[in-house]
């Protein structure tokens, strides 16, 4: 059977056509540049895109008297509330990413099946599980500031665009479960980091209850991202190992 480190017909490197890539290599020579230097129309185009763009979105109005009144009282104190409803908004798009990126996982696991040291179905659920926990927290969280955990806050947008990558690597029904893992691997990372500004943005505007609540998720973040780099690094070290022992057998 072909697996990805399977030696087949990949036609992406120069060697594979050295007539052609001599061709190119004298090209290049012809109109050699530095490092680094981009063509000035280009970078003029970014410049003023980068200038004249509106940012991506706002956080909209609270939606409720209860909501108002919380948002007057914080800037009373000198904060800024909105900071911390975008901030949660994002995260609650992350991890309602995170469910849809498990429950892909568990389709391509049910398919494939795992390795010698890989995930099992129940870890895999426990995993999804606790990230529909985080995401509920955060939604419980947000309703209580007053605001609409529905709303998609300009944090909450970019971070879907990130979550995106992945979640198309995983669904991709060519990439096996161990890619899968790397890819999950890439969101479990960008997860903790999520939680440790979360964390120091509630500390810094007095907010200590919520601070605990992020940290006993980041907790668990943290060993989501240990299992998944656990489980990535048994297959390649497998995968390394049956060439190496085909190797030997065939010599």
């Amino acid at each position: 059977m072909t697996t990805p480190t399977s030696t087949g017909m990949n036609r992406t490197g120069m060697q594979m056509s050295p007539m052609l890539a001599g061709k190119l290599m004298e090209i290049s020579e012809e109109r050699e540049s530095r490092p680094g230097e981009e063509i000035t129309d280009l970078v003029e185009a970014r410049e003023s895109f980068y200038r004249e763009s509106s940012p991506v979105g706002t956080v909209p109005p609270a939606g409720s008297m209860k909501g108002m009144a919380t948002t007057v009282m914080e800037m009373i104190k000198g904060h800024k509330p909105t900071v911390l409803i975008d901030k949660l908004g994002e995260r609650l798009a992350f991890e309602r990413t995170g469910v849809r990126l498990y429950e892909a996982v568990l389709a391509k696991h049910e398919a494939l099946g795992s390795w010698d040291g890989g995930p099992s179905r129940d870890q895999l659920m426990h995993i999804r599980d606790e990230e529909l926990q985080h995401f509920q927290m955060l939604e419980e969280l947000i309703k209580g500031l007053g605001a609409d955990p529905t709303a998609m806050t300009p944090s909450a947008d970019i971070t879907a665009l990130e979550g995106s990558g992945p979640l198309k690597v995983i669904s991709d029904p060519r990439t096996t479960l161990s890619q899968a893992m790397h890819a999950l691997l890439v969101i479990e990372a960008a997860d903790v980091e999520g939680w440790n500004m979360l964390i120091q943005l509630a500390d810094a505007i007095g907010q200590s209850d919520m601070a605990d609540r992020f940290r006993t998720a980041e907790q668990t973040e943290q060993q989501h991202m240990t299992m998944v780099r656990q489980w990535l690094s048994r297959s390649v070290l497998a995968d390394a190992e049956r060439q190496l022992s085909s190797a030997q057998g065939g010599g």
